[in-house]
C-alpha cells in the first residue's frame, strides 16, 4: 500500500490524470472529473480506494438528492410513530439522526475515498451548499447540538457528466 495513485491492473491512468489524483491527495483537495457517461470517471474512485487499501464511500447523486442528506437526515416520522407508541427511544433524539455519506466519511478509522458521483444531476444549488463542509470538514447537527468534524480528511472524488454547467464558486475551489 502506498500513498501514491499510479494506476492499477484495473485501470489504467494517463500521466495527467494520475498527476491530478496524487496532487488532490497531497492538497488534501476535492477531484472534480468531468466527462461523458461511460469513461470510467466512478471507476477511477474504486481503484484508488483500491490502490492505497482505502475504505470506499460512495454517495450517487440523483435529481432529488439535497445536500443535506449527505450530512445526515432527523427521521421526525419515526419519532412520532415511536412516541405514540410509548416506545422510550423517544427520549433520545440521536436515535432519529440518519447519518449521510458525509458524516460516514468524517468519522471513518482510515482515510476514505468518498465518491459523490454525478453532481451535475442534483438541482444547480447542490454543488454550492455542500462547499462550506468540504472546505471546513465540519458540519453542526441541529437536533443534537453537536458540531461533527472530520477525523481525517477523506480523499474527495467527484463526478460530473457535464450535463448542467457547475457554480464557478464550486469550480474554483
Amino acid at each position: 500500500m502506498t500513498d501514491r495513485f499510479t494506476g492499477t491492473d484495473r485501470y489504467v491512468a494517463t500521466d495527467d490524470l494520475t498527476l491530478a489524483v496524487n496532487a488532490a491527495i497531497t492538497l488534501e483537495r476535492p477531484l472534480l472529473i468531468k466527462g461523458e457517461p461511460g469513461t470510467g470517471k466512478s471507476m477511477l474512485a474504486v481503484e484508488v480506494a483500491r490502490a492505497l487499501g482505502k475504505p470506499l464511500i460512495e454517495w450517487h447523486i440523483k435529481s432529488t438528492t439535497k445536500a443535506q442528506q449527505g450530512l445526515y437526515e432527523y427521521d421526525a416520522v419515526a419519532r412520532l410513530r415511536d412516541s405514540q407508541l410509548g416506545d422510550a427511544r423517544v427520549h433520545d433524539i440521536g436515535n432519529y439522526i440518519v447519518k449521510g455519506k458525509l458524516w460516514q466519511a468524517f468519522e471513518a478509522d482510515d482515510t476514505p475515498v468518498l465518491l459523490i458521483d454525478e453532481v451535475d444531476k442534483a438541482d444547480i444549488e447542490f454543488p454550492n451548499d455542500l462547499l462550506l463542509e468540504l472546505d471546513r470538514m465540519e458540519f453542526h447537527v441541529y437536533e443534537t447540538q453537536q458540531t461533527v468534524r472530520a477525523q481525517r480528511r477523506p480523499i474527495v472524488i467527484i463526478t460530473s457528466n457535464n450535463e448542467k454547467d457547475l457554480p464557478d464558486a464550486f469550480l474554483r475551489r
